[in-house]
């Protein structure tokens, strides 16, 4: 249920952008409700979507020396065990699929030598890929984490039973 908004959400930028070429002769409102869209998009997407079909959020705060720090969060193992694979295919495909549409559009503007549009599209893929960056790094950051639980916790099953051992002798 979900996942079908996860995807309204994620054509509707792309969609308003071509249709709007079509119907609409003002660039201005062009500019205005694509970014919009897109921007409210990245938003779903980064503190919903990813958070219920992925079990993943990121975000960036800049710290008490002015530098910028990104933060990762995911569910743990388990929870991130139960997760749906076929939203999460769908969620990884939709967002790269998404980053391709829009890179092909600004090869058009490219071509037809638009550089207004080329900034529309410029923004929304800017966005697209900020999106895919922080989620990629935070399912990197969830597999550390959960390779580190699994050392932690085959090293402390080896002491404990060296040590078992070791003091039945």
């Amino acid at each position: 249920m979900f996942s079908s908004s996860f995807c309204i959400s994620q054509a509707a930028a792309l969609a308003f952008y071509i249709l709007s070429a079509l119907f609409i002769d003002n660039f201005v409102i062009i500019f205005v409700m694509t970014v919009l869209l897109a921007a409210l998009d990245f938003w779903v997407v980064k503190n919903l979507s990813g958070r219920i079909l992925v079990g993943l959020r990121w975000w960036n705060e800049i710290n008490d020396l002015g530098e910028s720090v990104w933060k990762f969060e995911s569910l743990d193992q388990q929870s991130l065990a139960r997760m749906n694979k076929k939203d999460s295919w769908l969620f990884w495909w939709t967002l790269y699929l998404t980053a391709v549409a829009w890179t092909m559009l600004a090869i058009f503007s490219l071509i037809r030598l638009q550089a207004d549009y080329l900034l529309v599209v410029g923004v929304c893929l800017t966005l697209c890929i900020a999106n895919i960056v922080g989620f990629t790094e935070c399912q990197k950051n969830a597999k550390k984490r959960i390779q580190q639980f699994v050392s932690r916790t085959i090293a402390s099953r080896v002491s404990s039973t060296l040590q078992s051992a070791f003091s039945v002798v």
